[in-house]
């Protein structure tokens, strides 16, 4: 009788434990990832070592050069950024340059052939070797500008941006004229929910980034022909020059001139404008062209960052600013 208690409660047992003991799974990174991908969440590691050295294309010589990361990173930042630049600023940068390096990297494979990034600000990012950057500043400066931006790398070393767990493209310009913009205002496309029109105090501080532009009449009209052959426009016609509408960002999205209606990165690009936040009068013989910062606006702007860090912002702070939604990661 004893023992057939003893089999009854054991059978017990085993018919309760067996579902729980079939639910119970190791952890795993096939588990995680499943996870991840229900909540549409990615997450990626990136290792430091992975990329240490880069190969860097100098384009004037079309020559590849394998270099140091953050040695490669001192190169940008001393020519994107002046020196004399509040270090935070310089910190901004610096983790801004790394993130828009590992991007390039990682989406734009081939691009460059062998080399992973190039030396030119129109395709990727400016850089200057240190040697060259010397000879460009005063003497008596030379060794303390070079070792604040040795310091504003080194004391990020590691950091990127990311949204959603990946590095982000990072943009960044000199002078937003008060307002970033949205890329699709400016290329296109359908954007990235991290580069948003956020405002930024204190640009008018640095007026050097502003411009005025002079063109005369006949070359105003030969520029446009040049482009569109059927361009017409009267300049007696006191409205033969009006913008229609304007971006989120406060730059010409469109402006009619003559019997074209151009974009405002248009005008800007026939007529080397320093951006699209432009102003126009009309005079006797000439276009003046009134413009308010310098840049595509995309992103960080450079002398916007060094306005909040003159009031004590931190990098962390600029970057959470200027990029929406994003956190700070440390490779």
């Amino acid at each position: 009788m004893r023992k057939a208690i003893i089999y009854f409660i054991g059978i017990i047992l085993i018919i309760f434990l067996i579902p729980v003991i079939c639910t119970i799974r190791p952890k795993s990174k096939t588990v995680d990832k499943s996870v991840n991908e229900i909540n549409n969440i990615t997450i990626s590691t990136y290792d430091y070592k992975d990329y240490e050295t880069i190969s860097l294309l100098h384009k004037k010589t079309n020559k590849i050069e394998k270099i140091p990361l953050d040695e490669y990173l001192y190169g940008v930042v001393s020519a994107e950024m002046p020196a004399s630049f509040e270090e935070e600023a310089l910190k901004a940068q610096a983790v801004v340059a790394r993130t828009y390096t590992i991007y390039k990297i990682k989406n734009s494979k081939n691009k460059h052939g062998d080399a992973q990034i190039c030396d030119d600000s129109t395709c990727c990012q400016a850089w200057i070797s240190k040697e060259d950057r010397m000879q460009k500043w005063k003497e008596e400066e030379r060794e303390s500008n070079w070792n604040k931006i040795v310091n504003a790398v080194n004391n990020t070393q590691g950091k990127i941006i990311t949204y959603n767990g990946e590095p982000i493209d990072a943009f960044f310009h000199s002078n937003s004229g008060g307002k970033t913009e949205i890329p699709v205002n400016v290329w296109g496309g359908t954007g990235f929910p991290y580069l948003q029109v956020v405002e930024t105090s204190g640009e008018e501080n640095y007026n050097q980034y502003n411009s005025e532009v002079t063109i005369s009449k006949k070359d105003f009209e030969n520029k446009i022909k040049e482009k569109y052959n059927d361009f017409k426009i009267d300049f007696k016609n006191k409205d033969c020059i009006k913008i229609k509408e304007y971006t989120e960002g406060g730059r010409v999205k469109n402006i009619q001139i003559g019997n074209k209606t151009l974009s405002g990165v248009e005008v800007r690009t026939l007529f080397n404008l320093k951006s699209a936040n432009f102003e126009f009068t009309i005079n006797e013989n000439d276009i003046k062209f009134t413009v308010k910062g310098y840049g595509h606006g995309i992103g960080m702007s450079q002398t916007g960052a060094d306005s909040m860090a003159k009031k004590g912002s931190s990098y962390e702070d600029i970057i959470h600013h200027f990029y929406t939604g994003v956190e700070i990661k440390d490779m």
